[in-house]
């Protein structure tokens, strides 16, 4: 006999979860359908977005000469600490071999006890506290033990500063090493970018940053422009002798250089001692809000958060070491990407 049953019925959770899965299915399928085709960048869309890149590296730049100064600064400290350590300890030791023969003379005198000579040359805070053993010593023993006190605590104070000072250092290593990574993340994304074009795309945009590097390396028109002082114009001569140096993110001279490298730079042949960074340089000399003011050899600072630096050259040009691909040239002020937020005269 035929069976009469009815089938059973799919339940209520295996329903909704097939409908879902279809519903899903259909979604993404028609999502595949409108999508526009993934379009190739064009040559210019490339080189804006790769200038960015590199004005981001360029921060990242700056943050990563930041800390590499201050690493070179902590190392000094924690070196001059160290050497303070070692001759507070020689002379701790000397002061305690001081006092253990004037106890021993005393002791073969008969003037001091041989369980007090003995009690000087351990804890001298611990035997000042018992005041019932001061009558037992000579002025000239407890002086002895107060200056042995004093360079305890001295000795005390300096190994806690260079721990601290440790700790500082590592954590400087460590911001170091993630902002090189960041700089060359941001600098390996635009040679990415660069790859994706044609050969002849690249070619085009190589001969114009060359015709850019040729063009502004050349004695531009500076109208003679006063200098800001003797100082500043020996600075900007140096700088002139680097025209044509490539741009390398924390290079300092004398054959490559970033921004505040060259500018750093520049000043040290002038026999004047500036801040590493543009954040640091920035916070130096008198500042200079409106353009006209300049004089040549003025710093003068870009974008919101003075990332970039460069020398003025009169006539609204800098001199400077622009970013990544280019060199130590000269620019006019209203093409450097960012605004100018103000100069400084040393």
């Amino acid at each position: 006999m035929a069976s009469h049953r009815r089938p059973k019925q799919p339940s209520r959770t295996r329903v909704t979860v097939l409908t879902t899965a279809a519903a899903a299915a259909v979604a993404l399928s028609a999502n595949a359908a409108n999508a526009a085709p993934s379009e190739k960048l064009g040559k210019d869309e490339v080189k804006a977005k790769v200038d960015k890149l590199y004005e981001q590296a360029e921060q990242a730049t700056e943050k990563y000469n930041g800390a590499k100064e201050k690493q070179q600064k902590l190392q000094k400290e924690i070196a001059t600490i160290q050497d303070n350590v070692a001759r507070g300890q020689e002379d701790l030791n000397k002061l305690r071999d001081g006092l253990g023969s004037l106890a021993t003379a005393q002791y073969r005198s008969g003037g001091i006890d041989s369980s007090v000579q003995l009690f000087l040359s351990s804890d001298p805070d611990d035997f000042l506290d018992k005041a019932s053993t001061l009558d037992q010593l000579s002025s000239q023993q407890v002086d002895a033990l107060k200056k042995i006190q004093d360079k305890q605590r001295e000795l005390a104070q300096e190994r806690a500063e260079a721990t601290e000072k440790l700790k500082d250092l590592s954590a400087t290593r460590t911001e170091l090493g993630n902002k090189k990574k960041e700089v060359q993340s941001k600098l390996a994304e635009a040679q990415k970018l660069l790859n994706s074009l044609t050969a002849k795309e690249k070619a085009e945009l190589a001969q114009k940053e060359q015709r850019a590097n040729r063009s502004s390396t050349e004695r531009v028109e500076l109208k003679d422009a006063p200098p800001a002082s003797n100082r500043a114009q020996a600075a900007f001569a140096a700088a002139q002798t680097r025209l044509g140096s490539p741009y390398v993110y924390g290079a300092t001279g004398p054959s490559s250089f970033d921004c505040s490298g060259l500018t750093s730079w520049a000043y040290a042949q002038a026999g004047v001692s500036i801040p590493r960074t543009s954040e640091a340089q920035a916070q130096i000399g008198t500042k200079i809000y409106n353009q006209s003011d300049l004089k040549v050899g003025d710093l003068v600072f870009f974008f919101n958060d003075i990332h970039h630096v460069g020398l003025y050259a009169g006539n609204g040009q800098i001199l400077h070491a622009p970013r990544t691909g280019t060199v130590v040239r000269y620019e006019s002020m209203t093409t450097i990407g960012g605004p100018f937020m103000f100069g400084v005269r040393v």
